[in-house]
């Protein structure tokens, strides 16, 4: 591991990094935001703004609310449990997803999807596509599950893939004969949150209601709440432990953490699981190459600089209520990681 340089005053270099966030709340941009900043001898820093609800009725943010991650479950849920497999010998990155799922595709044995491995779906290094609308298709999970698996998917060139991570939670299901949803979690997060302590998000149509203490994601949604690419809830205190844990190490091997900080080989600034830095990412351009990070549609995100020993979360809902609308998302993300790495 590198040596850590000692970071600025977290306090300071907060409310720094909060006030673009503070600026798009009172522009009404977004509902509200939750910021959090930790550095590797565990000091933290957390600031709170606006509401977890404004349609119907309003209510207000505070550190305790709970987020749906959206697709920071596929690093903080299922790339860690990929990896601890990993090092208790069980699989290994590049064995083949068969080696967990072994009917998947079973009606073709020369089935590209039966060649995939842990590796390549990890880092978005597969033909799969984007999202599908598997709810479409029915709310039954396990016929869901087994559509998955069974589906011939249209070949394509690697890009940043749900259907990758649904692949690995089905896996992560199979290797540890846990259903997601009963997955055990560290304080912190959870896939069932109270709904009068979450944030809301979108009013969705096909389900007729304001998404609270729900899964945004349809897709999770019918796949039962929880899915590996999808479906997790946190609050700010338990996204800081859990990524003070991945700066000190406990969370994982040095092997594990060196995957999840170097390039993968193929398109995407990928790691294993993350994304690092690079020109025009959700980071700031001002980040330099080692920073790793990942984002969740619904409006959070997680990015990590070992280097520097520091961790920042920034927390919102800015798909309330509606995802049809630009809310400048990408540029304050990019704001608030360019005062950290600036300070």
């Amino acid at each position: 591991m590198p040596s850590v340089s000692s970071p600025p005053n977290l306090a300071g270099l907060a409310r720094r990094a909060f006030a673009p966030v503070r600026e798009a709340v009172d522009a009404h941009r977004i509902p509200g935001a939750v910021f959090g900043i930790v550095d590797a001898a565990g000091a933290k820093a957390v600031d709170v703004v606006g509401f977890a609800q404004i349609v119907p009725d309003r209510s207000v943010l505070s550190l305790a609310t709970w987020f749906d991650l959206s697709s920071l479950t596929k690093v903080i849920f299922t790339t860690t449990n990929i990896l601890r497999l990993v090092e208790a010998d069980i699989i290994a990155l590049d064995d083949p997803l068969t080696n967990a799922i072994p009917d998947l595709r079973q009606y073709d044995p020369g089935a590209l999807e039966r060649r995939l491995t842990f590796r390549q779906c990890l880092s978005h290094q597969t033909h799969l596509p984007a999202a599908e609308p598997l709810y479409s298709y029915g709310q039954d999970p396990q016929t869901l599950r087994a559509f998955v698996l069974q589906r011939v998917w249209k070949t394509g060139p690697p890009v940043y893939s749900d259907i990758n991570f649904i692949l690995l939670g089905i896996a992560i299901e199979r290797l540890t004969n846990v259903p997601l949803s009963q997955q055990k979690l560290p304080a912190g997060f959870t896939f069932a949150p109270p709904r009068d302590e979450s944030a809301a998000t979108e009013f969705c149509t096909w389900r007729g209601r304001v998404m609270r203490g729900e899964v945004h994601d349809e897709n999770a949604f019918a796949l039962g709440g929880a899915s590996g690419h999808a479906g997790l809830f946190g609050r700010v205190d338990g996204i800081l432990d859990y990524a003070l844990s991945l700066l000190d190490g406990r969370a994982l091997a040095p092997g594990s953490i060196d995957a999840i900080r170097t390039p993968a080989a193929g398109p995407g600034h990928r790691t294993i699981g993350w994304q690092i830095a690079h020109s025009g990412w959700s980071g700031g351009d001002a980040a330099p190459g080692h920073v790793i990070g990942h984002t969740g549609f619904t409006g959070t995100g997680l990015w990590l600089d070992f280097e520097r020993g520091l961790a920042w979360t920034l927390l919102t809902n800015r798909v309330h209520p509606s995802r049809h609308v630009e809310t400048g998302i990408h540029e304050l993300r990019r704001a608030v990681g360019d005062a950290i790495h600036l300070a």
